[in-house]
């Protein structure tokens, strides 16, 4: 879904705290507010297309110009997520139906009827009576905690719908191709952990008891989930942002990647062995689902990006269509036979819909490779509208177009003026594609559901396909220099001006990039994170947009395959390859000469970029990077005409080792941050199940041998286990490891499970089991290290107090735990919040885990949690007490009387570190880190239409 840009150096997207450009975020209010909610060219143009019936047209008007609800899911497993919703309910809902406002009682907030289980919810209450009243305050102050960790996400309703349509099953392979900032991966990712606490709960007790697992999928892994989320953004600060997201969820089955959705590179497996014994070596992922929700205008935003009503233009769509299809088109070749892609936008505009769908199916190879599904029967209780199988075409003057054929007889008449982009792909299928069921798609409308307006489809792969090139399939007109005089240069500022473009006369860089080659030397495309971004009235849409077409001559890339057989140089076309197996594939970036437009570059300098020879190189997109980097800004444009000498110099370098170890296969560091000014990223190394750490981790802890020993890595190229233990799925092992040094840009991967820390004594595990690994590692700990807890005042005692104190009789003051874990060895341990009956019991079943120190006690917990659970479960907003910080303070020595050189004073015990003092700084640095992260979410975190701002939570400057 969509989300606005902001530009450079300023405030971003939304953040905090940063200097430059954008208003104060009540600044932003006004301004939305000063908008006319009004464009003629806008409604015109949905009028004319008959976007909904007559009678319903005033109705669906008034609801554009109203403000959008506020909207939220509650996250995580299910049954965590239903506790949180009855917090809501039975707590926060009787307060707020209690108040009177102009003699009338306020509207509660109310569950969305057709999503399950009632997970999602929305609010209609007006900001200004949100203001007034206390208990909205404390609604807000609840929102807000269970938001920061993760319990509750901020998500506009109709983006909650095409995960939904997913029908994603245990096991299966999934990919986010557009995902920041990662509403929709969050529901992806619970999907596919569905149900995964109850069957591993189970699988352990059975190991226990000795009794069998059952059988079935969902089972083959001791009940953990073996299914894999790959999210991908092509812009690496909204990457991250996606990392942020759905690190909350502490997923080993989640990996980030930061690739163009248009040229998403094939993920390589280990070879494996063919029914006749056989090895397999080409061999490729391919996905059971995928969700493409694509760039897009945004112009079912109106609602919350109210800038759409000043800075519509007909021109946004048409110049991100070839885009949209380029990225439908991606999926369904990377998808399963049987798999299926949901494709969606949040805008209105058929050109971006319907005629994507229409297309991409076409260049597919039709309605016998393809299917568009029938939706109708899904997510009963939710109205929606049937696509259009007809629909129009407005050019920039804001003339109306039934088909092309119209659009050539103008243009021999009149000539080619206000033309700019129109492609034959844009207009209502003819042929042997008139009979496709563009009417199966879904509409979901404003008015209906009181929401944004959305677009949604789901299309079934029914065999394999090879896709034809773009300019192979559509008419264009005519751009020659007779043709391309009679444009009108204002259109062309004004568009640039809308997109907020960088005016620059630097071609688009037109090497050659790989799409699934194994050898080092196919690389991915160099991504563009140097773009300028873009302004407010434009969405994710069409940010991620300015990052494939930055110029008024869309770029399209087709995907070719580079060499037949091995090694004898021969290329063949795309149409002729099988995808399943194929063994080299390589995408060039190629001009696109469309209605109206003038071409970016000579025709001999697409020949020469187009014939470069890039074979044997060691790692393209470092290449990329170097050669175009190593030359002046304003010596470019000439040196891309011929930029092979660059390239062989950069891999000459290489092979000689005069360059940088890490850029030669580990995601080009000289790449990242001599031009996306990207950091490097660590490498992904998996440590050895005989390695020393983990057998220390072993035998401290008991894991059970059922726990998987082999899937454990570290974040540094040496492969050592010196401060964070990460676990994977065993799939997301076999990805990062087969495309290690390959071209895959990887981000994120693995949960944090062990991390280290200082102990006093050999004997004790310095690898205390991190908050995130916990959930997953619990089942498989034996029973020495776990602590049981059944007591509601034990567990508000260890959530307000940080290291309370266990010496002498103090044991005594931590009831039930105190029991169990005062004659423990000193380290970290399990303990298990268990539900059970009575006015002292717990009714949600927890897991967290538990230092054990040499007089004190700690919930290893940052201080956001506690405070978000102490509000959850207590009503209580009591002030952390860190009891070891207040015991031990010493006073400060004066500088000129310290002397550095004398050892740290011991403590009554005779060690020479005190312990709970170092569990206290450890502490510290979590906390610090949480801090950190919420920091830069702030910072960078979009105001976009997935990821909708509470006016409860924007209202926090006010109260």
């Amino acid at each position: 879904m969509g989300k606005r840009g902001g530009k450079k150096g300023g405030r971003g997207r939304g953040g905090r705290g940063q200097s430059g450009g954008g208003p104060p975020r009540r600044a932003q209010r006004a301004q939305r507010q000063e908008i006319e909610r009004r464009n003629t060219q806008y409604e015109q143009y949905y009028n004319e297309l008959g976007i909904v019936p007559e009678g319903e047209r005033e109705v669906f008007w008034a609801a554009m110009r109203r403000d959008l609800p506020n909207s939220f899911r509650f996250t995580g497993s299910k049954g965590h997520a239903l506790a949180v919703q009855e917090r809501l309910k039975d707590f926060y809902i009787p307060e707020i139906v209690s108040i009177r406002h102009e003699g009338e009682f306020v509207e509660a907030p109310k569950p969305v009827d057709w999503f399950p289980d009632q997970l999602a919810w929305y609010m209609t209450v007006p900001k200004t009576v949100i203001r007034r009243f206390a208990p909205f305050a404390s609604f807000q102050r609840f929102l807000v905690a269970e938001t920061d960790v993760g319990n509750i996400s901020r998500q506009e309703v109709v983006s909650m719908i095409p995960p939904l349509l997913m029908d994603i099953k245990p096991g299966m392979t999934v990919l986010d191709l557009c995902a920041a900032p990662g509403s929709k991966s969050a529901q992806l990712i619970e999907m596919v952990h569905a149900g995964e606490e109850d069957r591993t709960r189970e699988a352990a007790e059975r190991v226990r008891k000795g009794t069998d697992i059952p059988d079935g999928p969902e089972w083959e892994d001791d009940g953990r989930a073996s299914g894999l989320l790959i999210a991908n953004d092509v812009d690496y600060r909204r990457a991250h942002m996606l990392v942020h997201q759905v690190k909350r969820l502490s997923s080993p089955n989640i990996i980030v990647t930061n690739h163009d959705a248009t040229a998403f590179p094939s993920i390589k497996l280990p070879s494996a062995k063919g029914p006749d014994g056989e090895a397999i070596v080409n061999k490729y992922l391919k996905f059971d689902r995928i969700l493409a929700d694509v760039p897009c205008t945004g112009d079912g935003t109106c609602r919350k990006n109210t800038e759409i009503w000043r800075a519509w233009t007909p021109q946004n769509a048409l110049g991100l269509h070839l885009t949209q299809i380029r990225i439908l088109v991606r999926a369904l070749q990377m998808l399963k036979v049987g798999g299926r892609v949901v494709y969606s936008t949040c805008s209105m505009n058929p050109v971006e819909d319907e005629a994507v769908v229409a297309a991409a199916v076409h260049r597919c190879g039709g309605l016998t490779k393809v299917d568009i599904k029938d939706c109708s029967d899904a997510l009963p209780g939710l109205k929606r509208y049937p696509g259009f199988q007809k629909w129009k075409v407005m050019d920039r003057q804001g003339r109306m177009w039934n088909t092309f054929h119209e659009i050539e007889r103008h243009r021999d008449t009149e000539g080619v003026s206000g033309l700019g982009r129109l492609n034959e792909s844009m207009f209502p299928p003819e042929g042997e594609m008139g009979g496709i069921s563009l009417d199966r798609c879904m509409r979901v409308y404003p008015h209906s559901h009181d929401t944004g307006a959305f677009f949604i489809t789901i299309l079934e792969k029914k065999s394999e396909i090879r896709a034809l090139r773009q300019d192979h399939e559509y008419r264009k007109v005519d751009t020659t220099e007779a043709s391309m005089q009679k444009i009108d240069d204002e259109e062309l500022n004004q568009a640039e001006a809308i997109l907020d473009l960088p005016e620059t006369n630097e071609p688009m860089g037109g090497a050659l990039v790989t799409n699934e080659q194994s050898q080092p030397a196919n690389g991915q495309p160099a991504s563009n994170d140097d773009q300028s971004t873009l302004n407010n009235s434009i969405t994710k849409t069409q940010e991620e947009h300015a990052g494939h077409e930055k110029r008024d001559t869309p770029q399209e890339i087709t995907v070719e395959e580079a060499q037949k057989g091995s090694g004898n140089g021969l290329k063949r076309k795309a149409e002729d390859e099988p995808l399943e197996q194929s063994p080299s594939k390589q995408v060039r970036l190629r001009e696109e000469h469309t209605l109206g437009e003038k071409p970016v570059a000579s025709s001999a300098q697409s020949s020469s970029q187009q014939d470069v020879d890039l074979e044997g190189a060691p790692s393209l997109n470092v290449q990329l990077a170097s050669a175009r980097n190593s030359q002046p800004h304003e010596a470019k444009t000439s040196a891309s005409a011929a930029p092979s000498e660059s390239l062989r110099s950069v891999a000459a370098l290489e092979n000689a080792g005069h360059v940088h170890p890490r850029a030669n296969g580990e995601i080009g560091a000289l790449a990242g941050k001599q031009k996306n000014k990207q950091p490097f990223e660590e490498p992904f190394k998996y440590i050895p199940p005989d390695k020393s750490e983990l057998e220390v981790i072993r035998q401290f802890y008991s894991l059970s041998s059922r726990f998987p020993q082999d899937r454990f890595m570290v974040r540094n190229a040496m492969g050592t286990a010196s401060k964070n233990i990460y676990y994977t799925t065993s799939l997301a092992k076999a990805i990062l490891q087969e495309n290690e040094g390959k071209g895959m840009k990887f981000v994120h991967a693995g949960v944090k499970m062990f991390v280290k820390q200082d102990v006093p004594r050999p004997e004790v595990c310095p690898w205390r089991i991190q908050t995130d690994g916990i959930p997953i590692i619990q089942a498989w700990v034996g029973e020495h290290r776990v602590v049981r807890l059944h007591s509601r005042k034990t567990l508000r005692k260890l959530l307000v107090e940080m290291f309370p104190s266990f010496d002498g009789d103090d044991w005594k003051e931590l009831g039930e735990v105190g029991e169990q874990v005062k004659d423990l060895p000193m380290g970290c341990c399990v303990l298990r919040v268990q539900p059970g009956e009575g006015d002292d019991s717990i009714s949600e079943r927890m897991v967290f885990p538990l230092w054990k120190s040499i007089k004190s006690l700690n919930l290893m917990l940052p201080k956001e949690d506690r405070k978000a659970m102490l509000l959850r479960l207590f009503n209580d907003s009591t002030p952390l007490v860190n009891q070891s910080m207040q015991k031990q303070q010493t006073p400060k020595v004066p500088a000129e009387k310290a002397n550095t050189s004398s050892p740290e004073p011991e403590n009554t015990n005779g060690s020479t570190k005190d312990t709970d003092n170092a569990g206290a700084d450890l502490l510290d640095v979590i906390e610090n880190e949480l801090d950190r992260r919420n920091d830069e979410a702030a910072m960078e975190a979009a105001q976009s239409v997935d990821d909708v701002p509470f006016d409860a939570a924007l209202i926090i400057d006010d109260i």
